[in-house]
Parts: structure tokens; C-alpha cells; sequence
């Protein structure tokens, strides 16, 4: 592409060519490019000339960032980026570069993209997981939650500090009472310091391991993915169709790879002895109770019990 210094060396003394001149004339005395020149004293007129081009990029697009639409209207050549102008001397002579400089807001996005990339949701509104909230919002919804909402932040604040825990927490709770909300809050949380994470919606993620029998490669990345977690969080546990298959060879074997090694989490409406129970009877086997308390003896040591209380937010 020819430049536009080469463009005017071409043209006669014509109206276009006074009219190109005074363009030039006003980028060269525009306040951005005086405050850059003011940087290189030694950078003479012939060697800016020869870049103009690159004089009006950095001029225009700090313009467009100076009143940035937002990054889906972004007017810049390369979304989330600027023109910057560098100038080095190479065998006597003055070059001048450009380079594209990430913006605040691209960078923002990117970060809370890496955060959502190391959670994985299964069956779950993502909503919580993807836009964060305050602590603020998150306290003055319900206040009769307010004591299980400490529970929450003050593990959040221990993991920041000491880093991952051996133990979860277990939170049960009427419906609607936000229990899920408030695990979603700490992925989130968490994920922002570098951790992975993933939830899973119990009642689903048991019909849809019915049709992972035929797919036993996509079976085993799911267990796989669900044991190296660094977070796991077993939501709505209890209100799953049980049978022996997913609670002795899924949730067993995810469980007894984890504990003493990464915490596990769940939510439920509850408490442990009925989950004990819940698990001691399937469909298919009738009541089992030894393999019940099998399955709780990976549960019940690695977990605090947390009582979320408050009205129902569905309703």
C-alpha cells in the first residue's frame, strides 16, 4: 500500500494537493502528536513525513478510545486495541513503529473469559457463574440467609489465603432458599484467584449418564473432569433418581478419589442422615444400608454443614 507522503510526491500543485497539504498541516499540529514528538527532539519533519500514516492511526483511534462506544462497537482496526507509536534508530537513521496495544476493556474480557473457561456447569444457570455479584447484593437479598452467606465468604477468604482446602461444605436448606446461588458465587470467587470448578445438577447429570453407557470415551472424560476439579460442587444431591451404577460407581468412585484431596461441595434439601437414607434404597436393588453409609463416609468426615435459611425466591 503506498503511503501518503509517496501519494503527494506524485501530484502537481493542484486543489486536491493544498487540500492534502492542510491535512497534514493539522495532524502535524494536533496536541497528540506535538506531546509524541516533544519524546523524540531529535525526529526530524522528513522522517515523521514519511510515516503519516501511522501519525493518523494513533491520532484516530485515540479519539475513537477517548469515546469508547464499548467493545461491540468498537471502530478500531483491531478490536480492544490501539495504535501506540514507538521510534528507533537503526544505522543513523530515525524509524518510526507502531504496535497494537490491548485496551482496559479487552483486557477486563479476557480475564472474566479465563475465569468462565475454568468453570464447568453441568445442567446449571449459568447467569451466577458468568456475570459475579457484590457481597452487598448478595447479603441485603435475604437477610435470613445473612449467617450462611458468612460461612461462605469467610471459606473463600481462608482458601485466598491458604489455598485449597480438604474440606467442602455442605449446604442444606429449604427451596429457593439460594443455596445454589451462593456456590455459583464461590466458583466464581475462587476461579478469579486461578482455581477450576465445576458444578453439576444432580437430577439431570443422572438421566443424561443413561446415554453415556453407549459412549464410554465421553463417560470417562466426564468422571475424569469431575475427580481433577479443583472445586466440585454436587448440586440439588438427594433429588436424583438413584441406582446402584451412579451411586457406586460414579459418585463413589468421584468421591473417593477426592477426598483428602480436593474439597467437594454439595447443596440439598437434606440433611445428612436423610441423604444417608436416600442413598441406602434404589429402584432396582431395594434397601441397601451398608452401601448407603459407604457412600456418607465420603461425604459426611469432608464437609462442614452450612443451614441456608430464608424465604423462597422462586415463588
Amino acid at each position: 500500500m503506498r503511503s501518503l507522503a509517496d501519494l503527494l510526491k506524485t501530484m502537481d500543485d493542484s486543489p486536491f494537493m493544498r487540500q492534502a497539504e492542510e491535512k497534514i498541516r493539522q495532524l502535524m499540529d494536533d496536541p497528540l502528536i506535538r506531546k509524541w514528538r516533544a519524546k523524540y527532539p531529535d525526529l526530524g519533519d522528513d522522517a515523521v513525513k514519511v510515516h503519516l500514516n501511522r501519525l493518523y492511526q494513533y491520532v484516530t483511534e485515540y479519539r475513537n478510545c477517548s469515546r469508547c462506544p464499548g467493545l461491540e462497537h468498537c471502530p478500531n482496526d483491531l478490536t480492544g486495541h490501539y495504535t501506540q507509536l514507538a521510534v528507533d534508530r537503526i544505522q543513523g537513521r530515525y524509524h518510526v513503529f507502531d504496535q497494537k496495544v490491548a485496551c482496559k476493556k479487552w483486557l477486563a474480557q479476557k480475564a472474566q473469559d479465563a475465569i468462565r473457561n475454568r468453570i464447568r456447569s453441568f445442567y446449571v444457570d449459568e447467569r451466577a457463574l458468568r456475570e459475579g455479584y457484590s457481597l452487598d447484593e448478595i447479603l441485603t437479598t435475604d437477610k435470613a440467609r445473612a449467617k450462611a452467606v458468612g460461612r461462605i465468604v469467610d471459606y473463600i477468604l481462608q482458601t485466598k489465603e491458604e489455598g485449597l482446602q480438604k474440606k467442602g461444605l455442605y449446604l442444606v436448606g429449604k427451596f429457593g432458599t439460594g443455596k445454589t446461588f451462593l456456590m455459583c458465587y464461590m466458583l466464581y470467587e475462587l476461579a478469579r484467584e486461578g482455581l477450576t470448578g465445576a458444578i453439576v445438577y444432580m437430577p439431570e447429570f443422572a438421566e443424561e449418564l443413561k446415554g453415556m453407557f453407549s459412549e464410554p470415551q465421553r463417560l470417562k472424560e466426564t468422571i475424569d473432569l469431575l475427580k481433577e476439579a479443583d472445586l466440585l460442587v454436587f448440586d440439588d444431591i438427594g433429588a436424583e433418581n438413584l441406582n446402584p451404577w451412579l451411586r457406586d460407581h460414579v459418585l463413589g468412585t468421584i468421591l473417593n478419589y477426592r477426598m483428602n484431596r480436593k474439597p467437594t461441595f454439595f447443596t440439598s434439601n437434606y440433611e445428612l442422615d436423610a441423604l444417608e437414607q436416600h442413598f441406602s434404597f434404589t429402584s432396582k436393588d431395594g434397601e441397601e444400608e451398608f452401601k448407603g453409609k459407604r457412600l456418607m463416609d465420603r461425604i459426611r468426615p469432608f464437609v462442614d454443614v452450612v443451614v441456608v435459611n430464608g424465604t423462597n425466591k422462586r415463588g
